[in-house]
């Protein structure tokens, strides 16, 4: 029971013609367009949805600048959301929200919003992988993909201007589970015993609260690799990326946007059960990432940006 994931995720931006290429060039699917209100959907059919920055039915923006507004949060049937909005009245976090239906505000100011979830199924086939005495990919090559096409949101990374009291309130208030921890520093949480290493991650940067990036899910690291190398394509500059963390196992590759904050394709992540082993675990940089290539990959060579090769063995 309670949530099962992000339902939808609401961003106020300056730009909405820049946010209305970026969502296209990102793979996700649109439903509708207007001059005050993109609508664009994953596979699944979670929701973008980008809204001018100024306007006055918005929730107050957490940090300057182009950002998330409001995160919706899915829960599977009608039982499940009263049981989830029975927990928040509980915790005294339960409030009305502008437009008369439950929401809550956690302690760094951002707005959250629940429904039963609009997002369904999707099914898919990542590559198989060939080991020696155990291949799974047999007179098939691997793909190469020339674009993604996100099946879900798959998370939200906050940065905590109180990371206690973030932390309290996702896992008091909201019922989410703690998969792996960084003592004082940062928080992995999942909305369900059995899902997806988390949905949401606190990261503790006392007195300055904000949003560090949305994750997409992709279907494996073909996809990260084939999506990424696109978007470069497309003049979209890489944050960091392509790379793999080690923390939930997942391939990464994050973009800067007009929507505000970084986001993330990704994919390969953990998945947890009631048997998985929360641990505890030190902040550094190795741990962000067992490897990563600063600054991309170039669109059109198809090598590190920064890389020239002078082996001289055919490469480039």
């Amino acid at each position: 029971m309670g949530f099962s994931g992000v339902d939808a995720v609401v961003f106020g931006v300056a730009d909405m013609q820049e946010a209305q290429r970026f969502c296209e060039d990102w793979g996700l699917h649109r439903v509708s367009v207007a001059p005050d209100r993109l609508v664009y959907a994953t596979r699944d059919g979670g929701e973008v949805i980008v809204r001018p920055k100024d306007s006055p039915d918005l929730p107050p923006a957490i940090e300057a600048g182009n950002t998330v507004r409001q995160v919706i949060w899915g829960a599977e049937d009608e039982a499940a959301l009263a049981e989830s909005l029975g927990r928040l009245k509980e915790a005294g976090a339960l409030v009305m929200g502008a437009d008369g239906a439950p929401a809550a505000v956690d302690p760094n100011g951002l707005h959250h919003a629940f429904r039963v979830s609009r997002r369904r199924a999707v099914q898919v086939t990542p590559t198989p992988v060939n080991a020696p005495g155990n291949p799974g990919r047999i007179d098939r090559r691997s793909p190469v993909h020339d674009h993604a096409d996100p099946i879900k949101l798959g998370h939200i990374v906050l940065f905590a201007a109180d990371f206690a009291a973030m932390r309290d309130f996702y896992t008091r208030a909201m019922g989410f589970i703690v998969s792996d921890e960084y003592p004082g520093h940062g928080v992995f949480l999942r909305c369900k015993r059995r899902g997806e290493h988390h949905n949401v991650f606190v990261l503790n940067r006392p007195g300055k609260p904000g949003v560090n990036h949305v994750a997409f899910t992709l279907t494996d690291v073909h996809e990260v690799i084939g999506g990424g190398i696109a978007m470069a394509q497309k003049g979209w500059k890489t944050e960091i990326g392509p790379g793999r963390h080690p923390i939930s196992s997942a391939y990464f590759w994050y973009f800067h946007n007009p929507l505000g904050p970084p986001l993330e394709y990704y994919a390969d992540d953990d998945f947890c059960t009631e048997a998985w082993q929360a641990q505890e675990w030190t902040r550094k940089p190795e741990l962000f990432a067992e490897w990563a290539i600063a600054g991309g990959i170039d669109g059109t060579t198809r090598r590190q940006v920064v890389a020239v090769d002078n082996s001289g063995r055919g490469h480039a």
